[in-house]
């Protein structure tokens, strides 16, 4: 009974045995590829943490090496800042001058064509006061407007001297059209264009050639045409005009309904309009230019013209010269970084004992190119960290300690970190 039950069991025994040994078979293969990932993933994290602590004791024993090699990217990254950062300034500092002229200003003026004649006298097709009203009252987002008369007169300046001096008649809203400024004095207001008050506000220049100086000349009485005049104010433009200002160095302003009887007519060659958005001033300038031709002869010809072009123009060339001035820069940074490039492999020469060594004690070629790599990425980054930081601190000093609208937009710094 026993031995039938031995020999029972005998198989049972032998598949049980068989199979653990199979398991065993299994199991060893899945074991050491797990043992040689973990080794491997070991060997890694000891490389990368060898090769950043080598690379540091490489700087430690040659700081001098270090901060010359990082000079480079130091100039090169606060260059590019320091250089945008002015050049949006500079453009915005042109456009801001520009602006003051008067951007949101129309001139319309009378150009020719229209004339009709009466026996020997010719009539020209002249813009009126009338044609200002009509565009006001069709035309909305007009702030201010103003027609403009000129004449010219020979005023004497003391000593002998006499020149020929432009007048203008105006409105007193011209002084916010040109954007004028009055240190001295004051500029005609409505209750003297309506009182046909025979007052007058002059420019600086004429003020000190004929007075002296500016405060001097308000209160003081001279004649056009033998008509007495009283100086109520001294003038000047708030900003260079690049020419398209109709006011010139020595201008006497005068209000329009006294400057009317000395032409004996109520025409004007040109009438000034002011908006009040830029954004308004392509659909104005051609409205103006319909109604005003609708009120006149057929033939006449009227020209519209503003300084959207100038504006236009000052932003194209400002852009393009940042652009240059930032490549300029770029290549310093660019200098920069063949400096390390050439600083490191005089480097690998001069550390061929040291790697050596390294591959004598197992180190593989990837493990030392990633060496030498890991010191030029500290170099440049740590360059390029002070490079911000010097390129940044000199325009927020400049902004901190003076008056100067300095521009610090956060551009600079994207600008460098995409080079870098």
């Amino acid at each position: 009974m026993a031995h039938r039950i031995e020999n029972a069991m005998g198989p049972v025994s032998t598949i049980s045995e068989s199979t653990e040994q199979t398991a065993k078979q299994i199991a060893q293969p899945l074991t050491n590829h797990r043992f040689q990932q973990t080794l491997l993933s070991a060997r890694r994290t000891m490389v990368w943490s060898e090769i950043l602590k080598i690379a540091l004791d490489s700087f430690r024993a040659s700081k001098l090496r270090f901060a010359l090699t990082a000079l480079g990217m130091v100039i090169g990254t606060a260059s590019v800042i320091l250089v945008v950062t002015i050049g949006m300034t500079g453009k915005q500092f042109i456009l801001n001058e520009i602006q003051k002229i008067g951007t949101n200003e129309i001139f319309l003026e009378y150009a020719g064509g229209g004339a009709a004649s009466s026996g020997n006298d010719v009539y020209n097709d002249y813009l009126t006061r009338d044609d200002e009203k009509a565009v006001v009252a069709q035309v909305p987002g007009i702030m201010y407007s103003s027609p403009i008369i000129e004449m010219h007169d020979r005023i004497s300046f003391g000593g002998g001297v006499v020149k020929d001096t432009l007048v203008l008649g105006v409105s007193p809203a011209y002084q916010q059209i040109r954007n004028l400024l009055v240190p001295y004095g004051r500029f005609i207001d409505d209750i003297d264009d309506a009182q046909h008050e025979r007052v007058a506000v002059v420019t600086e220049t004429f003020a000190k050639l004929r007075y002296g100086s500016d405060d001097a000349a308000v209160g003081r009485e001279f004649s056009i045409s033998g008509i007495p005049f009283l100086i109520i104010g001294v003038f000047k433009e708030s900003v260079t005009d690049f020419g398209q200002s109709e006011i010139a160095e020595e201008t006497i302003v005068v209000p329009i309904s006294v400057a009317r009887y000395f032409r004996g007519t109520e025409d004007v060659k040109e009438i000034y309009f002011s908006m009040g958005s830029m954004a308004d001033v392509p659909d104005a300038t051609r409205e103006i230019k319909r109604i005003v031709g609708s009120r006149h002869r057929r033939n006449s010809v009227y020209n519209t013209q503003d300084l959207r072009d100038v504006l236009h123009v000052a932003d194209t060339v400002s852009s393009i010269l940042t652009a240059v001035l930032v490549l300029v820069s770029a290549v310093t940074l660019a200098v920069g970084g063949v400096g390390i490039m050439n600083i490191m492999l005089a480097t690998v020469r001069s550390r061929i004992r040291e790697i050596g060594i390294r591959k004598a004690m197992g180190a593989t070629r990837r493990e030392i190119r990633l060496q030498f790599l890991a010191e030029a990425t500290i170099i440049s980054l740590a360059g390029g960290v002070v490079g911000c930081i010097i390129g940044l601190s000199l325009p927020l000093s400049v902004r901190f300690f003076t008056d100067y609208p300095l521009l610090i937009p956060g551009m600079p710094a994207s600008v460098t970190t995409a080079i870098l």
